[in-house]
This record gives C-alpha cells, sequence and structure tokens, in this order.
C-alpha cells in the first residue's frame, strides 16, 4: 500500500497453463508465504519466506486436480493444513517445511462425517463437520486431544470461529431456514457464546418447522431433504412446495435463511432442499457419485426427493415447483425433460442446458472435471447427450409450466443456454402450460444484483408460481 502498481513485486507468472488458478497466502506471524496453483477440485503447494526473491518458492505437493491443501496455521516449521489427500472426508495433518519428504502427520483423522472446515485460535483447532448436511462444531488441542464442543441453536449452517490466533475472543455466524443469520460473539477461554448481531426480520420462527426426511434414489441410495413448512401443515398434498437441489462441484448445500424462503412459508408454502450426490456434503465419494459419467445419478436423487414429498403427502403432482440455478438450472432441465409429467412447475435459473457445447463458451471449460467434454471421446458425448435437456426435449410432449430464467450480460453460463431451451421448449409443447422466458438485463450470473432486482426477481417467480400452482397465499 502507498506505492504505485508498476511497484509491485512479482511473486510469480505463468503462461503455461491458462486453466490454472494462482494465489499466494502470507501466514498470520509473516513467516511463510504459500503459493497455491488451482485446477479443479484441488491445488498444488510451495512455500518461500518473505525475505526470500520474489519467485523463489519451493515445491512441497504437486498438482492433483482431486486433492485440496489450506494452510490453517503454524508453529515454527511445522505447518498446519485441513487436506483431503488420502482422506476423502478430508483430515488436519502437519508437515515440516524443514522435512524434505514433506510426510503428513495426522492431528485430526479423517471421520464418519466431512470436515468441511477448521479454524485454529490459540492452541486449539476448532472443527467444523457436516453430519447429514448440518453443521457440528467440535474442539481439539493442537495434538488433536478433545477439547470441548460449540453448541449451536439447531440444524443449521455455521458456527465456526474465526479470529486471529493470538485472540480470546471470535467469531461466528449461524442461520437456518427458520433462524435469520446471525453473528455471536465466542470468548475462547470460556467457552460461552452470546448474540452480538441479529436482523430485525418481521418473521416469527416458532410457527414454522424443519424435517430433516430422507427419500430414496433410483439405486437405492439414501438422499437427505429438509423440508420446511408451518407447524399446522396439512399432510394431505394440498401445500404448495418448492423443492430445489444443485448436486454439483464438491459444493454442500447446507441450511440457510432467505427473507424470500419465509415469505413463501408465510404465504402458506412448503420449501425442500434436497441433498445430492455431486455435492461436497458427505465427501470426495459422494461428489465422484454425481459426475462425469455418473452425473444421472444427480437427477435420479431429485426425482427421488420429489416422489418422496408427494408420497407423504407433503404436497402433490399440480403443487409441487422445482428450481436450482447455475448447475442446479442444469439439474431442473435435466429432470423436467426427463419426467415432465412429476411436477407442477419449473423454474431453472441461469442454468447449463447445452451439454455438448457449453465448454465452447466464457469459462465453460473449466467444468470439464465436472461433466467431461463432448469433443474428448465418443464415451464422454454419449454420457452428456444422454442427459443434456437441449438435446432431450420432445416434440409433442407436455411439459410442465416453465419460466426459464436468465441474464444478459451473465458472462459465466451464457444467455444462449436459456434461450435455446426456452425456444425447443415452446416449440415441442404439446399442451396448454406456459413456457416463458425472463432475461434481467445488465445483470451477470447472479451476485452483487441490487436489492430493487432481486425484489423484482422474486416477484415474478412467486407470481408464476401463485398462478400455475393455483396458489392463494394467506394474506
Amino acid at each position: 500500500l502507498g506505492t504505485p502498481q508498476s511497484a509491485d513485486a512479482l511473486i510469480y507468472a505463468s503462461d503455461a497453463h491458462p486453466d490454472e488458478f494462482v494465489g499466494a497466502e502470507l501466514t498470520e506471524d509473516e513467516r511463510y508465504v504459500f503459493l497455491e496453483i488451482s485446477k479443479g477440485f484441488g491445488n498444488s503447494l510451495s512455500w518461500k519466506t518473505p525475505s526470500d526473491p520474489p519467485t523463489a518458492f519451493r515445491p512441497l505437493y504437486g498438482l492433483d486436480p482431486n486433492v485440496s491443501y489450506s494452510i490453517l496455521g503454524d508453529d515454527g516449521t511445522r505447518i498446519y493444513t485441513l487436506t483431503n489427500k488420502d482422506a476423502p472426508r478430508f483430515r488436519v495433518a502437519w508437515f515440516d517445511v524443514a522435512d524434505e519428504t514433506h510426510a503428513l502427520h495426522d492431528i485430526v483423522p479423517q471421520s464418519a462425517d466431512k470436515l468441511e472446515n477448521a479454524s485454529l485460535i490459540g492452541d486449539r483447532f476448532y472443527l467444523l463437520y457436516l453430519h447429514d448436511a448440518h453443521s457440528v462444531v467440535t474442539i481439539v488441542n493442537t495434538e488433536g486431544h478433545p477439547a470441548g464442543s460449540i453448541d449451536l441453536p439447531g440444524i443449521g449452517s455455521g458456527g465456526l470461529p474465526s479470529a486471529k490466533r493470538r485472540d480470546t475472543v471470535a467469531f461466528y455466524g449461524f442461520a437456518s431456514f427458520t433462524y435469520p443469520t446471525t453473528i455471536y460473539r465466542y470468548d475462547t477461554q470460556t467457552g460461552a457464546s452470546s448474540v452480538w448481531a441479529r436482523p430485525k426480520i418481521a418473521f416469527d420462527a416458532s410457527s414454522y418447522t424443519t424435517e430433516l426426511l430422507f427419500a430414496t434414489s433410483k439405486d437405492g441410495t439414501k438422499v437427505p431433504v429438509f423440508v420446511t413448512h408451518s407447524t399446522n401443515m396439512p399432510r394431505d398434498g394440498s401445500t404448495p412446495t418448492i423443492l430445489y437441489g444443485y448436486g454439483g462441484f464438491d459444493i454442500s448445500l447446507t441450511p440457510y435463511f432467505s427473507s424470500a424462503i419465509a415469505m413463501w412459508l408465510q404465504m402458506g408454502g412448503a420449501y425442500a432442499v434436497a441433498v445430492l450426490r455431486g455435492g461436497g456434503e458427505y465427501g470426495e465419494a459422494w461428489h465422484d457419485a454425481g459426475r462425469l459419467s455418473l452425473k444421472q445419478h444427480v437427477f435420479d436423487d431429485f426425482i427421488g426427493a420429489a416422489q418422496m414429498l408427494i408420497d407423504r403427502k407433503i404436497t402433490s403432482t399440480p403443487r409441487l415447483a422445482i428450481n436450482g440455478g447455475s448447475n442446479g438450472g442444469l439439474l431442473v432441465g435435466a429432470v423436467e425433460t426427463q419426467r415432465p409429467e412429476l411436477f407442477g412447475a419449473a423454474i431453472p435459473e441461469v442454468g447449463v442446458l447445452d451439454m455438448l457445447r457449453y465448454q465452447k463458451f466464457t469459462i465453460g471449460k473449466a467444468w470439464i472435471p465436472e461433466y467431461g467434454a463432448s469433443d474428448a471421446s465418443a464415451e464422454q458425448f454419449a454420457w452428456l447427450y444422454a442427459y443434456s435437456p437441449d438435446h432431450n426435449v420432445k416434440k409433442g410432449t407436455a411439459y410442465p409450466p416453465t419460466l426459464v430464467m436468465t441474464s444478459d450480460h451473465d458472462d459465466r453460463v451464457f444467455p444462449a443456454h436459456s434461450f435455446k431451451f426456452a425456444a425447443l421448449l415452446q416449440w415441442a409443447q404439446a399442451g396448454d402450460a406456459p413456457v416463458l422466458l425472463r432475461v434481467e438485463t445488465k445483470s451477470g450470473h447472479g451476485a452483487g444484483r441490487p436489492t430493487d432486482k432481486i425484489i423484482e426477481e422474486v416477484a415474478d417467480r412467486y407470481a408464476f408460481l401463485l398462478k400455475n400452482l393455483a396458489f392463494t397465499p394467506n394474506l
């Protein structure tokens, strides 16, 4: 700071691999600089000291697109890392930068639950685990011995304290489908938590509940589904329900709070979130079971979740809407074309819908480790063609009411995906159900939108659902 950009020191540069991402990190004690080169779902790791020449990085671990290393802190030459090396559900380990073998030594071995994240404060590691896709926080010392836990308010997400290592006060956030994101102050000496900041929202959480149910996928796999609804919801299939999913890129879909979801609940609807293979909720094996040639598992899981909601009479086909964005837009497009009779409405948002050409546009080639590529081999072409929404729309089929949503400046998922899908559905539609295209102008993939645009989008989405699910809201 305080000098022109032209005076900045070069840390690393390479034009050899444009599909790789590069980042550098200075440890809190300013003793080490770590260089991470990322590709796919993994990264390499190199190090130097700040006094070394700018590019004098010493290699530690090579780049494996499926193995990651995150630096948690250091004690002398002992470096602490969160890694899935030989641990698909992650572990905390240490290595010695002075040891040329770079051997990893367990502090917290892999467990049955996925270790989603960790932090180091004082002489304790705080460990955020996912147990059936909701957060559990435990504490160990730097030798791995148990040192307590943090009691969270319920089934939700968050709870991992964040602070400088020398601090005695930390903060963490917690949220659930009925619990607005609340910031807690945590005393690392006493283990006491207290509310530090809570939003003021006109929402009575006591009138609603979240159930963790399990659906059965086509191959027998149990699929967690969070279902949030009023405490007096009738079990007669009459409740308008939104089923949301993502299922990809090792991303964990855990409980969260949204004012838009709260409004849907207040109107009398139910909101369900399916935890699908392809995500990161259960570790590497769960992710691998829903990518590349096994992507169909994700769609089978979602269909299984929908069928479970119907079988339990939480909702029924005429009252069931499906929704997802980006990779979740692909999910909605795929299941809509595979099982159009199962849903009362579908809203794919900024979806990847042309699976034969997605890699030709914007940053699509970065997704090849997740999907494969049609031009890589005949085998990959075949599995992509089998579920590509744009290539599985069939003339003369009665598709459910569909609102395809995109943005004209989306530079992540090219809007032509949505344009083509909407046009194909309109061409093929045999029934009377509408197929609409909503294009947000001067907007991108979703992040950073002003509040007025978010409100307009939610209003349009709900207006579409109220009309097509025959839903008279509680007002």
